[in-house]
C-alpha cells in the first residue's frame, strides 16, 4: 500500500469509529482494490500518552478490506478490555490501521530454533495451544523494546497461559507481516511505520 491508500484506510477507520460512538452510520469511499480480502487490525490510542484504548481486527483475509476496516473500527470502540469508547474520546485519540499478510505456520524443532526465526519489527505472531489463541501485531515488541523471548512470553500470556507456555509441546506459531499506517495526532497527518 502507498501512503495515499494508507491515509484513506486510517480516515475510514476514524469515520467509522466516530459514527459508531455518535449513533450514526459512516459512509466509506475507498479505492476499488479495497474490495480484495485482507486481514486488518484497527488500533485506537489515547493521545498524547499512546496508551491503548482499543484494538480489534481480523488476522485472516476473510473479508474485503473495506469491510474489515469498518467492522474492526466499530468493534475497537467496544474492545472488551475497556469501557466503550465515547464520541469525545474518539475525537481525541489517534487511529492506526495495520493491513496483514496471510499468517503462515512457523516450522521449528525447539524453542531456541523458534526464537532464531522471529524478526522483531517484521513479524506479528499468533500462538495457538489447547484451543486458545493469542495474537500480537509486529509493532508491539518494537514499541515495548522486547526481544524475541520476551515477545513469546507476552504472546503466551495474551493467549491466556503462563509466560513459558510457548515452549510446550503442541504449541503452534504462525507469523505474518503488516503494513502500518498511523495518525501522528488525532485526525492529523498519517505516516507509514
Amino acid at each position: 500500500m502507498d501512503l495515499k491508500d494508507g491515509t484513506a484506510a486510517v480516515a475510514a477507520a476514524r469515520r467509522c469509529a466516530e459514527a459508531e460512538t455518535n449513533g450514526a452510520t459512516a459512509e466509506t469511499s475507498l479505492p476499488e482494490w479495497f474490495s480484495e480480502k485482507k486481514g486488518v487490525f484497527v488500533t485506537i490510542s489515547k493521545y498524547p500518552s499512546g496508551d491503548l484504548r482499543g484494538c480489534i481486527g481480523y488476522p485472516e483475509p476473510v473479508l474485503p478490506l473495506k469491510d474489515a476496516i469498518r467492522m474492526s473500527a466499530i468493534a475497537a470502540c467496544h474492545d472488551p478490555r475497556f469501557m466503550d469508547l465515547t464520541f469525545e474520546e474518539a475525537k481525541g485519540c489517534t487511529f492506526e490501521v495495520t493491513v496483514l499478510t496471510p499468517p503462515e505456520m512457523v516450522q521449528y524443532g525447539s524453542p531456541e530454533e523458534l526464537l532464531s526465526k522471529i524478526m522483531i519489527g517484521r513479524d506479528g505472531l499468533i500462538l495457538s495451544y489447547k484451543g486458545r489463541r493469542g495474537l500480537l501485531l509486529p509493532q508491539v515488541p518494537v514499541e515495548f523494546g522486547w526481544g524475541a523471548e520476551e515477545f513469546m512470553r507476552h504472546l503466551s500470556m495474551k493467549a491466556g497461559f503462563g509466560p513459558g507456555a510457548w515452549k510446550e509441546p503442541g504449541v503452534t506459531v504462525e507469523a505474518f507481516c503488516g503494513e502500518i499506517f498511523s495518525e501522528t495526532s488525532p485526525g492529523g497527518e498519517v505516516v507509514k511505520k
